[in-house]
């Protein structure tokens, strides 16, 4: 029983809701704070459906994959293979003949026509050589005096070929150091040595079998040609010369 001498402290209770028709209190809405003002969104599955053809893609490219696989290896094997048979083999040069005419040097300046004689060799069994687009120079050590360009020419296999290159030089202007470097040697030498360099595009064939084709280098040096102080035309001494050859 309460006591009626006891303060009272808080809110006053709710009131009773009213009865309805039939007597008894009617049903009320919950309280405005934990009622939902809006509906409840429809529930809807995250995870996608299964794609019936992700697999049949899946498998078709890696057939895809493989079959490019096999083929780079299968093709370099080959090629591999035809390379190892073949043996391939850079051309050999030698020069045969060099010499010199008009030869005038004077004011740092030089005129002078140069005949060159060269072989050039096939030493492949299975590969025939063609050259072409052949350009050569004539050098005193690293000094360009005159260039020219050689006509393109076949070896046919276990076979060389002869050329004939002709170099001018009309009044052209040398380096000091070359210019006396030249006069010193035909006081001293009578003699003075010149460099031929050439560089040319070769091809390599077998039957029906063909290579990329390569650039060829070829350098002969200290080709020394006797001509004195007195005189103004010269030929190599001490025969034929040589080359080097890389690619």
């Amino acid at each position: 029983m309460a006591d009626p001498n006891r303060p009272v402290t808080g809110y006053p209770a709710a009131a009773a809701p009213p009865p309805n028709h039939n007597g008894y209190p009617s049903a009320q809405p919950p309280p405005p704070a934990t009622a939902y003002p809006y509906a409840a969104p429809p529930y809807y599955n995250n995870y996608p459906y299964p794609d019936p053809y992700a697999a049949q893609r899946n498998t078709f490219l890696r057939r895809v994959i493989a079959i490019l696989v096999a083929s780079t290896i299968i093709t370099g094997t080959i090629l591999f293979v035809i390379w190892i048979v073949i043996l391939p083999r850079i051309p050999e040069f030698q020069v045969d003949s060099l010499s010199v005419s008009n030869l005038n040097l004077s004011n740092s300046l030089i005129t002078a026509n140069w005949d060159l004689r060269f072989t050039a060799r096939n030493p492949n069994k299975k590969l025939t050589l063609y050259c072409d687009e052949i350009a050569a120079a004539i050098f005193y050590d690293s000094l360009s005096i005159a260039d020219t360009t050689v006509p393109p020419f076949f070896m046919d296999r276990v076979n060389e070929t002869s050329q004939e290159v002709g170099f001018v030089a009309s009044e052209a202007y040398v380096e000091k150091w070359a210019f006396e470097g030249m006069g010193k040697e035909r006081a001293e030498k009578a003699s003075v040595r010149f460099n031929v360099r050439m560089v040319a595009r070769v091809s390599f064939k077998a039957g029906a079998w063909r290579a990329r084709r390569r650039y060829l280098r070829v350098y002969c040096g200290d080709l020394s040609v006797g001509v004195a102080l007195n005189k103004s035309s010269g030929n190599l001494l001490g025969g034929q010369r040589r080359c080097r050859v890389g690619l």
